[in-house]
């Protein structure tokens, strides 16, 4: 937000230094990103001054160039070398001495400095109108009526104003009462009531309605009170639309703001002096002289302001006249209602609409409107008159026009005032600092709080209705630290603290998956958890977004995997195939009026995972290849001995009976939602579980076998039924202490090996810490685990 530091100095009993407010508002939480000094003229003519030439004579050593002597007034006399054709003894002129600065139209900037021209001396510059920033011309000097006083100052001859400031402040968004010029008055008089411990008040506007000569009356009706709580207007007649005076076009300039007439700009003016948003309608366009507020049916056509022709969608509230929608209800305006320059009459509206209503369709739209954003964090419900009457008298002045009405002021249920109720003992405890009953109640009765009831232990105080913001004992609390200055925070000589035993974090954990993952070649994404909810038109548990950022961005999302798939189809597009995602994220859901998030970590897969070589063919990505990742990662992690469980083509592995991971390839008509024509396999792991089951993981270490270890291997004729799962469990079954490990390392189906029959090749590794194997003991071990493949899974063993 921007503020002009001239325009806020109007609502101050005494000017702040520039330097000074700065820190004061940054202290009172309005924080300043920027100050920008703004010129009507560039320099202001500082250090300029009127002065009379009283000599004027041929440079004895140049053709084109004079040498005069100048007066300012006083007893001294300049010498100054011109080279302007015009200059003559008796006129009056322009004056940069030496030390002021000149700022030409097309230039740079320089200091005017004693100097020798041609052997002559030069104690200054007598200014042409483009060299001082008043015009182009430059066949000369600039030459003044001769009445001019001489030693005037340039900038009091010019009426030039003085130079403004543009203040940026970074608003946060709960600070609606701060979004105008009135409303940071009211906190920076507050901060020095405060610190000056004197009352300081803000001079609020001041304004005299001229008397209603009726005429022109305008009905009103409001069929939606709930997304218009109150509507307020008046007709102004006999109106003459122009260019608004100097005075008026600067203050909008200073703040950014492009001045388009003298209603308009009015209009715009009240908003940021009030921050309540105003519209002016053309009267002799609104069709039956009736106002009625109302919603009206989806894919009703409105033709708005820069002549677009949208299609609503139900929810917007709508300004109609007799017949149709005038304007989308503090949002934008319509391109046949609007004030033109054949406007002679006007209905002016202020009104107080629902945030939440005003959102969605700002946003549905992408209309974000300087009256959108005030409307939907909440304009002040009290302010809905006094800034309709402050514009009201302002357009009256400056157009010439009468109020040609009765002010109509629709407010049936008024918006009730909250009470909140805080301790003494909280203020201090959440503060850190110890404020007197006096003080606490002065801040809050400087920023408009009045207190209902009071105690020894504490207070009850009404918020004001400009605090949209302030709803529990908390928001007092940061009220009250705001004016004494969230710079004044003491930070005590001591800080207490409790020991617990150190609880591992995650942060590790995600650093050591991450390293690992970029080491195999993957890459991290970071989607958003806003998603499209048309992907989970199946699911009951959605948590939808009430002021959604788009209509395609509507809901939590339940499920990371068609963020990720939205990731691959962008790439696919680009012809980026080969593809190792993963992602940190949470999913959220909602059960039974509560609503669950839940961390997990989730790996995409498409393409091929090894590319071709000229030795080698591509790999493509398949179950497995994701399925190896996982379990190398819960390996890293020492999660060790997981059960491994498969089922209808899914992958899940377990530890007792919690899920720590689901493995699977991504369903085609998932992919077809999303546009993606290339398989992709998808691992989802459980992060929370995983970090719990960590921290019950204890490193050991162990020395080195000395003894070497012994390779076997084996073929099994199995039914095709039978899986490896179950092979390997078969296998842990025996508990065989000498068994290191166990793989599969080739799988072979034909049929010479029998009806529906397949062979596992599997390879095992044995050995002891104590001694070496003999081959009869490593011939017992094969025996046995020969004799459990033949008994539980009626195996044949492969000669």
């Amino acid at each position: 937000m921007t503020i002009s530091y001239q325009w806020l100095m109007d609502y101050l009993p005494k000017p702040v230094p520039v330097a000074d407010l700065s820190n004061i508002l940054t202290s009172i939480g309005l924080e300043v990103e920027a100050v920008e000094r703004i010129e009507a003229v560039k320099g202001s003519l500082e250090g300029l001054q009127i002065g009379e030439v009283l000599t004027c004579e041929k440079h004895p050593n140049a053709d084109k160039l004079k040498v005069t002597t100048v007066s300012l007034g006083g007893a001294e006399v300049l010498h100054i070398v011109c080279g302007a054709p015009n200059v003559a003894v008796g006129q009056k002129v322009v004056v940069a001495p030496v030390g002021a600065f000149v700022h030409p139209v097309n230039g740079n900037s320089f200091e005017i400095k004693k100097a020798k021209i041609r052997g002559e001396l030069s104690e200054g510059m007598l200014c042409a109108a483009d060299e001082i920033g008043l015009g182009n011309d430059h066949e000369g000097i600039l030459i003044l009526p001769n009445e001019v006083e001489t030693g005037k100052l340039a900038a009091q001859y010019f009426d030039i104003p003085e130079p403004d400031f543009a203040i940026h402040i970074g608003l946060t968004p709960n600070r609606s009462d701060a979004m105008s010029h009135f409303g940071v008055a009211r906190d920076v008089c507050a901060y020095l009531s405060h610190h000056q411990q004197q009352s300081v008040l803000p001079i609020a506007p001041t304004f005299e309605l001229p008397q209603a000569k009726l005429g022109l009356s305008i009905d009103v009706h409001v069929h939606d009170a709930d997304a218009c709580p109150r509507y307020a207007g008046v007709s102004i007649s006999n109106i003459k639309i122009k260019e608004s005076p100097d005075w008026l076009q600067q203050r909008l300039k200073a703040i950014g703001l492009r001045p388009i007439n003298n209603v308009v700009d009015v209009t715009n003016y009240v908003l940021h002096e009030y921050g309540q948003p105003l519209h002016a309608f053309d009267a002799d366009k609104i069709r039956g002289k009736e106002i009625n507020v109302k919603l009206l049916p989806p894919d009703t056509s409105f033709l708005s302001l820069d002549e677009k022709e949208r299609k609503l969608n139900g929810s917007e509230l709508m300004i109609c006249d007799q017949t149709a929608g005038m304007c989308m209800a503090g949002v934008f305006g319509g391109a046949n209602s609007g004030v033109s320059a054949t406007t002679t009459a006007i209905f002016l509206e202020s009104a107080y609409f629902n945030p939440t209503v005003i959102r969605r369709a700002s946003l549905f739209h992408g209309l974000r409107t300087d009256a959108a954003t005030h409307f939907e964090k909440g304009v002040d419900v009290n302010y809905v008159i006094p800034a309709m009457l402050r514009a009201a008298a302002l357009i009256c002045e400056l157009t010439g026009g009468v109020v040609s009405s009765e002010i109509v002021d629709l407010y049936p249920n008024p918006l009730p005032l909250k009470s909140v109720s805080i301790s003494y003992e909280y203020i201090a405890r959440l503060s850190g600092k110890t404020y007197t009953q006096a003080s606490i109640e002065q801040i809050l009765v400087a920023l408009g709080f009045v207190i209902e009831s009071k105690s020894e232990d504490g207070l009850v105080v009404r918020v004001p209705s400009n605090k949209s913001d302030v709803s529990q004992p908390a928001d007092i609390v940061e009220e009250i630290l705001r004016i004494d200055g969230l710079d004044n925070i003491v930070i005590p000589e001591r800080l207490n603290i409790s020991l617990v035993p150190p609880v591992k974090n995650d942060r590790a954990l995600k650093e050591q998956f991450a390293e690992m993952l970029c080491g195999i070649g993957f890459q991290e994404i970071v989607t958003n958890s806003i998603v499209n909810s048309k992907y989970y038109s199946d699911r009951n548990d959605l948590v939808q977004m009430l002021n959604s950022l788009s209509s395609e961005l509507d809901v939590m999302r339940p499920s990371m995997l068609e963020s990720g798939l939205e990731v691959i189809q962008y790439n696919n597009n680009r012809r980026n195939n080969d593809l190792l995602l993963f992602e940190f994220g949470s999913v959220y859901a909602k059960r039974k009026e509560k609503f669950f998030q839940q961390q997990q970590l989730a790996l995409w897969i498409t393409g091929n995972v090894q590319p071709a070589q000229w030795n080698q063919s591509s790999t493509a990505a398949d179950l497995y290849f994701i399925k190896g990742v996982v379990q190398n990662l819960f390996s890293r992690a020492g999660l060790q001995s997981l059960k491994v469980e498969y089922q209808d083509g899914q992958i899940f592995y377990k530890h007792k009976n919690q899920l720590l991971a689901t493995l699977f390839q991504t369903p085609t008509e998932k992919l077809k939602l999303v546009d993606v024509r290339q398989p992709v396999f998808f691992a989802l792991i459980e992060w929370e579980a995983v970090v719990q089951l960590t921290q019950t993981v204890t490193t050991k270490y162990q020395e080195v076998p000395k003894y070497p270890a012994v390779q076997r291997d084996l073929a099994l004729v199995l039914d095709r039924v039978i899986t490896y799962q179950q092979v390997e469990q078969a296998t842990r079954k025996l508990d065989l202490s000498a068994l290191r490990s166990f793989s599969l390392f080739d799988v072979f189906e034909s049929e010479k090996l029998g009806a529906n029959k397949k062979s596992f090749a599997l390879s095992f590794t044995f050995q002891l810490e104590d001694r070496t194997l003999t081959d009869a003991e490593t011939d017992h071990l094969m025996q046995q685990l020969k004799q459990t493949y033949v008994s539980e899974l009626q195996a044949q063993i492969r000669s």
